[in-house]
C-alpha cells in the first residue's frame, strides 16, 4: 500500500471507527472517534469522543519531555505531525516532539467500544536517553465522574464514568500515575544510542469497570503487527490506488474509499446483508431506547439514491453494492412494494422507493460480471418497477405516475415541495408530473430489458417498451424549448404556469375571489399562525359566489404542518373561483392564497439526460445553454440544487452542490458524448471536494455552488469524493486483476495509473499499459471500447 506524507495543507481526514469487515459492531452503541492536531486546549495531538452524546468531551494524548517541561502541543514540535497511512480503522501519523526523537503513533479501533494506540520512539542521536512519555486523559461527563488514577489487579490504570459506560485506559510499561493536573499515566523510557521502543496503550468503554478493564487488557494482547497487515491486505484487495498528477485528488479518492468503508454495518435480523449509516462521527452512535429506533435520519437506514452513490464510490468490492441491492429486495411484500428506506434494526419510511435499482443492478453487473446477480434479482425487479404503475401512485390513471413524497426524490430541501422553510412553499409533490421520476422509470425500464436479455426473458422486453414510449412521450411534454430545460408539469392541466398570489388577509371565514383564469390553475392555500403552531383547518373551494357547483372541500387533515403553521394543495384545478372559505383559524392568523408556481429550474429536471430520453439537439441545448450558462447551472464549483433561489435566505441550501445528482448529469454528458464538459463540471467538483478536506479535514454533505464552502453534516456520504465516476471518464473499468475494459481517451491533463490486486493500468494521452499480477503486459492505443485480459 502506498506511504502517505499528508500535512495540515494538506487534504486529509482523521475520523476512525470499527471496520464491519474486521469485526461485529455494536449499532446501538458504537464509539467514533477524530483525531486532532492541537485543536482545543489543552493543545495537543488529541483522539476525541463524546461516545454518541454521553460525554461533553473526552480526548486522550501525549506528552513527551526529557529533563523539563513535558509538551504536547504539535505546534511547538520540532516536526509536526503528517498522516503517513490511513484506513477505515486505522490511522498512523509521524512527528518529531523533541530534537533527533522521531515518533510513530498509531491508531486502532478494533470494536465498537475500544480504541488502542501504538507508540513507536526512534533517537536519531547517538546519545542515550531517558524519554518521558505522559498519557492525559480529559473527560467531561454528562453526568458520573472525570477520570481518576486507580489500580486494577496490580496496574495503574485511569478509570472514569460518563452516563452508562466505564471507560478505562490502560498503558503497558508499568506506568505510575501522574501528578499533573489533568489525570495520566507516566513512563520514563531508556532510549540507547539509535534505539527505538514501542509501548501500547488501549481504552475500553463498557457498562461496568471491570468489563472495560479486562477489554482494554485483552486488545494489549493482540499481535499489533498482524493485525495492522490484516487491514493492508483487505484494503489493498479491496479499493483502487489512484495515482494522478495531482497528490490533493489521490489522497481525496483514498480517503473516500476508507470513508465509505467506515460507513457499513454488519447484516442484521432486519437486513441479510452489510448496510450503512450516511454518516458516522464522535457525536453519533448511541441509542437511548436501545433499539435504534431513536437514531436521527442519517442512522436510519439506506435509500435507493444513496445505495446508488455509496456502491460507485467502491468499484474494487462490488459484491458490496449488490448486498445493498439485496437488502431492498429482501423487505419487498407481496405486491411488489420495496420501502424506501430500510434500516439495520427495523425501521421504514413506509413510502415506496425511489425506482433506482434496476439501474443500480445493472451498474453493479457492469463492473462484476456477475449473471447469477441479475437471474436472482431480476423477478423482484420487476414486481417492483410494475409496482409504480397502480393506482395509488398513478392518481389520474394516465400510466405516468407522480411522487408520494419529497424524501423519495432525495432532495427534501425542495423550494416547492419542501414545507420546513420559509421560504419553500410546501406543493404537494403528488400534483404534479415530475421530469425526474419518468427519467428514474424510463432508466429502470432500459436497465430490466437488458437484464431480461441476459437471464433468459426476452418476452418481458416488449412490455416494457410499451412503458418506456409510455414514459418518454410524458417527458417529452415536460420540455420547454424556449428555456432549453425540462419543467414539472401539474399533474392534470399538463401545464407549468408561473404562479401569483391571489390574497393575502387575516382570519379565516368566506373570501370572495371572483377570478377567472385563462389556463387551469392549482391553488395552495397556506395559514401563517400567529404562535407558529399547525393549524388542521378545513376549507372549501366553490367556483361560484351564490349558486352551487362542483365544491372541493379539504379536510383538516389535508393541511400539512410546515414551519409557521400549515399548508395545502387543491385537488383539482380551476378557471374560475368564486369564493374560499375556511374555517377554524385564528383572528391574528395570516392567510396567503396563490396559484401553484411550477416554473423554476432545480437538478431534479436534468435526470433525464441521465435516463437517455433525450434526442441529440435537445441533449446539444440542454448541456450548452442550461449547464453550461453561467446564468444558470453552470457555477465554481458544480452544479447548484436551485440556481434561481427564490429569496436570499434561501441561498445556502438551493446553491448547494449535491454530488450524487451532479454525477448523474456527468454520467449523461458521458453517455452522450460530451466528455470534455463532463471532465471539467468532475474538475469542480474535486475543487469543492478537496478546498474542505485542506481547510476543514472533513468531507461535507453539500458544497456552496459560488465559493466551495461545506454545508451540512461533516464527513457525509453524498459529499465524498466519486471515485466510481472519475473511473468512468478516465474509460477505465477494471473487472477483475485479470479484465480491464477499455473505451475512449484520458482527459485529464497527465498520466493516470491506477493499481489493484497486482494490476496496474498506466492510462496516457494516447496509450494505455496494463501490467498483470504475473507480469505479462499489454499496451492500448485504440480509442474503441475493448476488454483486455488474459
Amino acid at each position: 500500500m502506498r506511504k502517505w506524507n499528508l500535512g495540515s495543507p494538506d487534504p486529509i481526514s482523521l475520523t476512525l471507527a470499527a471496520d464491519a469487515r474486521f469485526t461485529s459492531l455494536d449499532y446501538k452503541n458504537d464509539h467514533i472517534w477524530e483525531l486532532e492536531f492541537g485543536g482545543s486546549e489543552p493543545a495537543a495531538i488529541a483522539i476525541r469522543t463524546t461516545y454518541g452524546l454521553r460525554a461533553r468531551a473526552m480526548r486522550i494524548f501525549p506528552r513527551f519531555s526529557e529533563g523539563g517541561d513535558p509538551i504536547s502541543d504539535p505546534a511547538a514540535f520540532v516536526t509536526p505531525p503528517r498522516v503517513t497511512a490511513f484506513y477505515a480503522n486505522f490511522l498512523e501519523i509521524s512527528f518529531s516532539p523533541l530534537k533527533d526523537l522521531d515518533i510513530i503513533a498509531e491508531y486502532w479501533i478494533p470494536d465498537s467500544h475500544t480504541l488502542s494506540c501504538r507508540l513507536t520512539l526512534l533517537n536519531r542521536s547517538s546519545e542515550e536517553r531517558e524519554i518521558g512519555i505522559e498519557l492525559v486523559a480529559v473527560l467531561s461527563p454528562l453526568e458520573g465522574k472525570i477520570f481518576q488514577p486507580e489500580q486494577m489487579q496490580a496496574v495503574n490504570v485511569l478509570a472514569g464514568k460518563t452516563g452508562d459506560l466505564v471507560p478505562v485506559i490502560f498503558l503497558t510499561g508499568g506506568p505510575a500515575h501522574g501528578s499533573s493536573p489533568h489525570p495520566s499515566l507516566n513512563l520514563k523510557l531508556a532510549l540507547g544510542s539509535r534505539g527505538k521502543r514501542s509501548v501500547t496503550w488501549a481504552q475500553a468503554a463498557l457498562a461496568e469497570k471491570e468489563d472495560s478493564f479486562e477489554l482494554a487488557r485483552k486488545t494489549l494482547t493482540r499481535q499489533w503487527d498482524a493485525e495492522r497487515a490484516r487491514i493492508e491486505l483487505t484494503n489493498a484487495s479491496q479499493s483502487i490506488d489512484i495515482e494522478t498528477g495531482d497528490p490533493a485528488w489521490d489522497a481525496a479518492f483514498a480517503l473516500s474509499q476508507q470513508a465509505a468503508f467506515r460507513l457499513f454495518f454488519n447484516a442484521s435480523d432486519d437486513l441479510p446483508h452489510p448496510s450503512f449509516v450516511s454518516a458516522r462521527l464522535p457525536d453519533h452512535g448511541h441509542s437511548l431506547t436501545e433499539d435504534g429506533s431513536d437514531y436521527t435520519s442519517s442512522w436510519r437506514g439506506q435509500t435507493p439514491l444513496e445505495s446508488y452513490y455509496l456502491a460507485s464510490l467502491l468499484p474494487g468490492i462490488p459484491e458490496m453494492g449488490q448486498g445493498l441491492v439485496k437488502n431492498f429486495l429482501a423487505v419487498q411484500d407481496e405486491k411488489g412494494v420495496i420501502d424506501h428506506k430500510p434500516g439495520l434494526a427495523g425501521q421504514r419510511s413506509k413510502i415506496l422507493a425511489a425506482p433506482l435499482l434496476a439501474s443500480l443492478t445493472w451498474k453493479l453487473y457492469q463492473e462484476s460480471q456477475n449473471q447469477n446477480f441479475l437471474a436472482e434479482s431480476y423477478p423482484a425487479l420487476q414486481k417492483f418497477f410494475w409496482a409504480w404503475f397502480n393506482s395509488e401512485h398513478d392518481r389520474n390513471h394516465d400510466n405516468l405516475p407522480e411522487w408520494d413524497h419529497p424524501l423519495q426524490t432525495g432532495f427534501e430541501d425542495h423550494p416547492l415541495f419542501s414545507r420546513w422553510h420559509p421560504w419553500s412553499r410546501g406543493v404537494d409533490i403528488s400534483t404534479v408530473h415530475s421530469p425526474s421520476l419518468f427519467a428514474a422509470l424510463y432508466r429502470e425500464a432500459q436497465s430490466l430489458a437488458k437484464i431480461s436479455e441476459i437471464v433468459g426473458k426476452k418476452n418481458d422486453i416488449a412490455v416494457l417498451k410499451v412503458q418506456s414510449d409510455l414514459l418518454l412521450k410524458g417527458l417529452q411534454a415536460c420540455w420547454e424549448p424556449r428555456s432549453s430545460s425540462f419543467k414539472h408539469l401539474d399533474r392534470d392541466s399538463n401545464l407549468a404556469q408561473r404562479g401569483k398570489i391571489l390574497i393575502r388577509q387575516t382570519g379565516g371565514g368566506e373570501i370572495k375571489l371572483k377570478e377567472s383564469f385563462e389556463k387551469p390553475i392549482r391553488l395552495l392555500i397556506e395559514i401563517r399562525a400567529k404562535d407558529h403552531a399547525p393549524r388542521r383547518p378545513g376549507a372549501e373551494i366553490s367556483e361560484f359566489v351564490t349558486k352551487a357547483g362542483d365544491d372541493e372541500f379539504l379536510a383538516p387533515l389535508d393541511f400539512k404542518p410546515t414551519h409557521a403553521g400549515s399548508v395545502a394543495t387543491s385537488k383539482k384545478v380551476y378557471t374560475k373561483i368564486g369564493k374560499i372559505t375556511i374555517d377554524d383559524v385564528g383572528e391574528e392568523d395570516k392567510i396567503i392564497i396563490r396559484t401553484v408556481n411550477l416554473s423554476a429550474d432545480d437538478q431534479t429536471q436534468l435526470l433525464p439526460l441521465w435516463a437517455g430520453m433525450l434526442d441529440e439537439q435537445q441533449a446539444r441545448t440542454l448541456v450548452s445553454r442550461t449547464l453550461s450558462n453561467a446564468d444558470r447551472f453552470d457555477r465554481p464549483f458544480g452544479l447548484p440544487a436551485c440556481p434561481s433561489p427564490p429569496t436570499k435566505a434561501a441561498e445556502a441550501l438551493c446553491l448547494s452542490v449535491h454530488l450524487p445528482w451532479n454525477q448523474f448529469v456527468i454520467e449523461g454528458m458521458l453517455a452522450y458524448g460530451y466528455q470534455s464538459e463532463a471532465t471539467r463540471l468532475f474538475a469542480h467538483l474535486m475543487n469543492g471536494i478537496i478546498q474542505n478536506l485542506q481547510e476543514n479535514n472533513a468531507f461535507y454533505e453539500r458544497y456552496n455552488a459560488e465559493v466551495g464552502t461545506g454545508v451540512g453534516e461533516r464527513n457525509a456520504l453524498v459529499g465524498l469524493a466519486p471515485v466510481g465516476l472519475f473511473l468512468q471518464i478516465l474509460g477505465v473499468r477494471i473487472l477483475s486483476s485479470t479484465r480491464v475494459r477499455l473505451e475512449g481517451v484520458n482527459p485529464f491533463p497527465w498520466v493516470v495509473k491506477l493499481r489493484y490486486r497486482g494490476l496496474e493500468v498506466e492510462r496516457g494521452m494516447s496509450t494505455t499499459k496494463i501490467t498483470f499480477p504475473n507480469g505479462k503486459q499489454a499496451e492500448v492505443t485504440d480509442e474503441a471500447p475493448c476488454i483486455v485480459s488474459i
